[in-house]
């Protein structure tokens, strides 16, 4: 059985991130971003998906959380393309709704080949911790567009914008968990034989 892992890593004047990622791990998380509520966002999506998630980052904090945010979702998003490779033998498509107490989740994966983020949060608070909420739709976006994806998320109802946020990152990953269980055929899920 082929292992499905990659280490991508990414240095600017802005950032410098590394992330390593295992699509057949246990839900094993080291997040170092800087941000403490993007290290939590990346537990929940690790823990929740199965995915091994180690992702470092060394961002320009001093100025905001805007490059931090997106450079890790760029990273992490380029390392989940490349373990997946030809994207032969997987499900392709996964779809998970996620409650945190008042709040509801939905997330709809495609491992298309065809990057497309549509995020509707309903966030209200300009932060949540240390992120802005802006940067935590951005943060799905430049996700869905690195690993080339397409994405819908959408919180349905919700009143504590943490709750969405976090409903939202636990929705995405048991979408992404069904997405790329291994189908036990070696076949590309396509109509046109590529994900490419």
């Amino acid at each position: 059985m082929t292992a499905r892992t990659a280490t991508v890593e990414r240095a600017t004047r802005e950032t410098r991130v590394t992330a390593t990622v295992n699509l057949d791990g246990s839900g094993n998380a080291s997040p170092s971003t800087g941000l403490g509520f993007l290290d939590h966002m990346i537990d929940a999506l690790s823990r929740h998906s199965g995915i091994d998630i180690d992702l470092r980052c060394e961002g320009d904090l001093h100025i905001d959380d805007h490059h931090t945010a997106e450079d890790c979702a760029l990273v992490l998003g380029q390392a989940l393309d490349e373990a997946l490779g030809e994207r032969r033998g997987v499900a392709r498509f996964g779809s998970a709704y996620a409650p945190l107490d008042e709040a509801l989740a939905r997330a709809v994966v495609d491992l298309s080949g065809r990057p497309w983020p549509e995020v509707s949060l309903a966030l209200e608070r300009e932060r949540i911790g240390d992120v802005a909420s802006e940067n935590i739709t951005h943060f799905f976006q430049s996700l869905a567009i690195a690993s080339r994806s397409t994405l819908h998320i959408d919180v349905i109802r919700g009143a504590n914008d943490h709750h969405k946020a976090e409903a939202s990152f636990k929705a995405l990953a048991l979408a992404l968990r069904q997405a790329v269980a291994r189908s036990g055929s070696g076949d590309v899920p396509s109509t046109k034989g590529s994900l490419s």
